[in-house]
């Protein structure tokens, strides 16, 4: 039997990507060998998605290569299946290269039986048998069907029927649906885009299990923090740096360490340059001054002494050129500015409600046949209400019962003339020829565009402000929406997955500012971090039933050194 083959590693070489006149990747390499799950760090539009689809092949780069395994799977973030496919096509594509295995294997097995071991073909057969075998070995192709069901079980798809066609999904089911497919596949290497939107705390658990136990390389951008820390082996930061993207080792707890020292240490040294920068010019040319040829001789110089003064000046001369030397190397090899960090720089996220203590909102005996049941609900005017529960719960139902989207069997009481305003999960904009600014403008109004300016919010950096809205990332037009919010606060605020496609320090700074303060907030997420810092009451949704818990496990003070919530 020949020997095994190590599995194949996926290479990337000074990958350069522009994308509307801007450069997204600017020589980028990356290794990614077997065993090693790499994440991918930074703000919405430093290329995590551009670099993926490059290392995909689903883009070329503009310069570079791409060395990558010929079972290459890839997961989108938007999922590129036919409405009319049904789930057991899904799944007989992402069978087909287990089976062709074992189809494979059983027709080589007949013909070694059958070929005499002293016939010339003999040994390439065996040496095709071993490649085969190996093959399905490392994908596990004789349990792929168990695996199948397995995993339709544990992304919450194993009720489906598999004649069932995808456009009767939901967004967040397809999703799955693709996910599914890959892990089945189990392909030498995977790369990840937002792998757990859409998942409940059960199925992100289990990805986090199936993809741990791969054997080959996967590579995945992430919004999730505690995803990130459970999976990774490696992270790169695609934020400016220094030295450009930085790789660390170790899980993403590893890497929060790792940045903030990092970054005092970029502070501490851009400081500490531009201090002896002003040292230096002010040595070179006020210095030199003082010493010009051309000054009047002093009266001790006129009696017989100027010998001595001309020693000073030369000494000092001296000191003015190695100052003039030490600056020109300086400034030619001093450090940037550390870039100012995107900063979610909000007043107050919901408006004050002048009307005393009476609820914003009251719901009693809702009903949505397969969608919701609530037996009671109120929102007062200053709440902070967390809604969890897993897929089909009914939490963005919930949220659009209560923005008055959707009508509902039952009683639903508003106040008069209540302020609402609704973040989610799809966000859509009439126009996508029209810039971010001009959205921004037209939606709100010339004079609240201008007391709250966009670039205030922290939301979108400078250089997007102009782009049509069609050119935005998934992220990018859910943090226009939230600006619009935030800009024009309601009394009653609904989030839906309010973190989905933001940076962990933007998740960081929502989170403070969902604190105390004026007008309700009612959040629906799965984020796991959120979810333990949450201060407020919690209402946890199930199909058919519903629990609503005053003071939960996840109703826990935040921590010490978290943002202070203002």
């Amino acid at each position: 039997m020949p020997q095994p083959h190590p599995q194949p590693a996926l290479l990337a070489h000074d990958l350069v990507r522009t994308l509307g006149g801007r450069r997204v990747l600017d020589g980028i390499s990356l290794t990614a060998s077997p065993g090693h799950r790499i994440g991918l760090i930074g703000e919405n539009g430093v290329g995590k998605s551009t670099l993926l689809r490059v290392l995909a092949g689903v883009d070329e780069p503009d310069a570079g290569s791409v060395t990558r395994p010929a079972d290459l799977g890839f997961l989108h973030q938007e999922m590129p299946y036919d409405a009319d496919s049904t789930i057991a096509a899904v799944l007989d594509e992402a069978l087909r290269e287990a089976r062709e295995d074992l189809a494979e294997l059983d027709r080589l097995g007949a013909e070694l039986a059958r070929v005499p071991e002293d016939h010339p073909g003999h040994q390439e057969l065996l040496d095709a048998y071993g490649r085969r075998l190996e093959q399905a070995q490392h994908r596990e192709s004789w349990d792929a069907d168990r695996r199948a069901a397995l995993v339709l079980d544990g992304l919450g798809l194993g009720a489906f029927g598999h004649d069932r066609i995808l456009g009767s999904l939901s967004g967040g089911q397809r999703g799955r649906l693709a996910l599914a497919a890959l892990l089945v596949r189990r392909p030498s290497a995977l790369l990840l885009d937002e792998p757990t939107n859409h998942l409940d705390d059960g199925a992100a658990a289990f990805l986090e299990e199936q993809v741990r136990g791969l054997p080959g390389t996967v590579v995945v951008a992430s919004h999730d923090r505690a995803f990130l820390d459970a999976v990774c082996t490696d992270l790169i930061d695609l934020d400016p740096a220094v030295d450009g993207p930085v790789r660390y080792g170790g899980n993403y707890s590893a890497y929060l360490s790792e940045k903030h020292a990092e970054r005092e240490r970029w502070e501490r040294r851009y400081a500490e340059e531009q201090e002896e920068l002003t040292e230096l010019r002010h040595a070179a040319g006020v210095t030199a001054h003082r010493v010009a040829p051309d000054r009047g001789r002093t009266d001790n110089e006129k009696m017989g002494y100027g010998h001595r003064a001309g020693r000073v000046q030369n000494q000092i001369s001296r000191r003015v050129r190695n100052a003039t030397r030490r600056l020109e190397e300086l400034e030619r090899t001093r450090v940037a500015e550390p870039p100012r960090p995107l900063r979610f720089a909000a007043g107050e996220l919901a408006a004050h409600s002048e009307e005393g203590p009476r609820p914003l909102v009251s719901l009693s005996e809702v009903r949505m046949p397969g969608r919701l049941a609530l037996d009671g609900l109120e929102v007062s005017p200053t709440d902070r209400l967390l809604i969890t529960g897993g897929n089909g719960a009914g939490k963005s139902t919930l949220l659009a019962v209560l923005a008055g989207h959707l009508p509902a069997e039952g009683e639903v009481h508003r106040r008069h003339r209540l302020t609402v305003g609704l973040l989610t999960q799809d966000t859509a904009f009439e126009r996508p020829d029209r810039t971010v600014r001009d959205t921004y403008e037209l939606s709100l109004g010339a004079q609240r565009a201008e007391n709250v300016p966009l670039g205030s919010l922290g939301l979108l950096h400078e250089a997007d402000l102009d782009k049509p809205v069609g050119q935005l990332s998934v992220g990018q037009r859910r943090r226009l929406a939230l600006a619009l919010l935030v800009a024009r606060p309601p009394q009653l605020l609904l989030l839906d997955e309010p973190t989905n496609h933001l940076s962990p320090r933007l998740c960081d700074e929502l989170e403070a500012a969902l604190g105390p303060g004026p007008g309700a907030i009612v959040v629906a997420s799965h984020d796991r971090w959120l979810r333990r810092r949450w201060q407020g009451r919690e209402l946890r949704l199930e199909p058919g039933r519903w629990r609503r818990e005053e003071a939960g496990p996840h109703s826990r003070p935040t921590p010490a050194h978290g943002p202070d919530h203002r």
